[in-house]
């Protein structure tokens, strides 16, 4: 496969993985997707392509929350129907098995923040948020009496977002 071919193929895959995704990514999720639990494109290969398809318009960047979030537009999901073919049909299917498997688990990484440090007193400060493209939609700071605490708090984070949310939501709600 020659060098324009490969880029043209690598484009048509990060347009891929934007429209089965359907949703905002960040760079990170973006390299980790498809260069570092797959390898549907080199590391450096993915960087300039994200950077080319955003030239040209086919992916928008937009600043939320101290991020860059990335969107396909549509003139890239045009783009992608017309030349999707040129991806190899098991390629095709691994990106969209993947995807299936694993959606929700990147969609949690990008959406669920956490972090825990220690205070002058000793305790801890555990620092959860719920952030989405468009804003902040729940921000929690705990004070716990221990690191096993705030390390239980955080490993838990991700897995039990949603739930503390609509808990919350409900209560405050009545």
């Amino acid at each position: 496969m020659d060098t324009a071919t490969n880029s043209t193929v690598s484009k048509l895959v990060l347009l891929y993985v934007f429209d089965k995704m359907e949703m905002p990514l960040t760079e990170n999720t973006i390299t980790d997707m498809c260069c570092s639990r797959n390898t549907w494109i080199s590391y450096m290969t993915c960087k300039e392509v994200l950077t080319e398809l955003v030239e040209i318009g086919f992916i928008v960047a937009t600043n939320k929350n101290q991020d860059i979030y990335y969107t396909i537009t549509t003139d890239g999901r045009s783009c992608l129907s017309y030349f999707f073919m040129r991806i190899p049909a098991s390629l095709r299917d691994e990106i969209s098995e993947f995807i299936k498997a694993n959606r929700m688990n990147f969609k949690r990484k990008q959406e669920y923040f956490r972090n825990y440090y220690k205070n002058a007193d000793g305790t801890y400060t555990v620092v959860m948020r719920i952030v989405e493209p468009l804003g902040t939609q729940l921000e929690l700071k705990l004070n716990v009496a221990n690191r096993y605490s705030a390390k239980t708090i955080y490993n838990r984070w991700e897995e039990k977002a949603s739930q503390v949310y609509a808990a919350l939501y409900d209560i405050l709600i009545e």
